[in-house]
């Protein structure tokens, strides 16, 4: 089973960062407003908690969310983040920057942890999917729209794709 040792620091940097940027592609491509965006970025932060009490969670999935819980590990993404998506002028930027993450995630997962990518891979696809039906889209005051809008599905299906993966 594969941990933060199977990773040059680079990599293990970009994995952590793929746990945010999955979600995050999701939001950038329906921005949901303030409380949505809230709602949203709560999904994500979630699915990290559910998977430190998950007794399903793969060492690896275990080892992003201890790190999550260091000061390092939080400052390191934060970083990242702030250089990942620097001088992204529009949303669009956002989740093509994200989607090139996850694909570069998808092939260093692949030839370093073979035995947990697929499982890696599909919790990236549940924070997203949890991003997505996070907040309903469209609507007034939270009153109408739709649950996952189409734009939402798209990004999920294209996160499917940088991941290597089946929707």
């Amino acid at each position: 089973m594969a941990n933060k040792q199977n990773f040059k620091p680079d990599e293990w940097t970009k994995i952590l960062e793929s746990t945010m940027l999955a979600g995050m592609a999701v939001s950038a491509a329906e921005p949901s407003g303030l409380w949505g965006a809230l709602k949203e970025a709560f999904a994500s932060s979630s699915a990290l908690a559910a998977a430190k009490s998950n007794a399903g969670s793969s060492e690896l999935i275990k080892a992003v969310v201890a790190e999550f819980e260091t000061k390092e590990g939080r400052a390191a993404v934060q970083e990242a983040l702030r250089q990942h998506l620097a001088g992204a002028a529009k949303p669009a930027d956002a989740v093509q920057r994200s989607l090139a993450n996850l694909k570069e995630v998808s092939g260093i997962l692949n030839a370093k942890a073979p035995q947990d990518a697929a499982g890696f891979k599909a919790w990236l696809q549940a924070i997203g999917q949890n991003v997505a039906e996070a907040s309903s889209e469209g609507g007034f005051l939270g009153i109408g729209g739709v649950q996952v809008s189409d734009a939402e599905k798209a990004t999920l299906a294209d996160i499917s794709k940088a991941l290597d993966t089946r929707a």
